[in-house]
């Protein structure tokens, strides 16, 4: 028991535990299921038992879902005070780009390393990349990797100094461009209207670099969960985790269809023949 609303950590029992080692860069990875693999980060502040719900969907949809572990406690429910701290170091880590000018998160490299990795073993016509919060940008980035052909941003928030702005280099964008002019990439994402972290202005960026490749969808913060863990009650304060910590497990519920939304265009991206058909509008 880690909150004060008596919530219980997460064991990760049914995941197998890899350490996984990219140019000489190692770190953990919670895998688990079958099938085209799916690359789910973290949000902010970390592997929470909200995060592998979603992991759990995913993997029960029919894919092998890969969990890499970059701040925080695995499986622990995020508090004010641990979350609080682990928001700090990473801000300061030479791994991540927090603030506006930083450019691209390095960590950006180790991810599409191990998207490489995943496609090689698991097959399939490419990867699924799905990033959260602080990671939201970083499944944008990961599709600099060829093998990446379905990402799902969801309610970035970096940089954390600049609304309007996108975690990412020129150089970056524009070979994110080029690939979406030259494959047909796709991005699907999502974010709360009210969301202070996630601006309306930021998706707008997204799609004044994207175009019509960008697929942002808003949901009303009427829609968002309002019993959330306390470091997103006490320290987020706005509506912001679509498919987490904000999401409402209820049959019709608009977050529970945003999450289907999400692993019907992971069906579609994924599918053997490349399109599967399967509508996700």
């Amino acid at each position: 028991m880690s909150t004060d609303d008596g919530r219980l950590d997460d064991a990760i029992t049914d995941f197998s535990r890899r350490l996984v080692d990219v140019d000489g860069v190692v770190k953990t990875v919670y895998a688990a299921g079958s099938g085209p693999a799916v690359v789910l980060m973290p949000e902010m502040p970390g592997i929470s038992p909200d995060v592998l719900r979603l992991a759990r969907w995913i993997r029960d949809a029919g894919f092998t879902v890969q969990v890499p572990s970059l701040f925080g406690t695995d499986g622990a429910w995020p508090t004010v005070e641990g979350g609080t701290e682990v928001v700090r170091r990473a801000c300061v880590s030479a791994e991540f780009r927090a603030f506006a000018g930083g450019g691209t998160s390095p960590v950006t490299a180790w991810l599409r390393g191990l998207a490489r990795q995943a496609h090689a073993e698991c097959g399939g016509p490419g990867v699924g990349a799905i990033g959260l919060c602080f990671t939201g940008n970083f499944a944008l980035t990961m599709a600099l990797e060829p093998a990446v052909v379905a990402p799902v941003l969801n309610h970035p928030s970096l940089p954390l100094d600049d609304p309007a702005g996108i975690e990412i280099s020129d150089g970056d964008a524009r070979a994110v461009r080029d690939r979406v002019a030259r494959d047909g990439l796709k991005v699907l994402a999502y974010r709360f209207e009210g969301d202070r972290w996630c601006t309306a202005r930021r998706f707008a960026a997204y799609q004044a670099l994207l175009g019509a490749a960008f697929d942002g969808r808003v949901l009303p913060d009427s829609s968002a969960n309002t019993s959330p863990p306390p470091f997103f009650r006490d320290v987020v304060e706005s509506p912001h985790s679509v498919v987490t910590a904000h999401l409402v497990d209820e049959a019709g519920h608009p977050t529970l269809k945003a999450r289907d939304e999400i692993l019907a265009f992971l069906t579609d991206r994924l599918s053997p023949s490349g399109r599967s058909g399967t509508p996700y509008a």
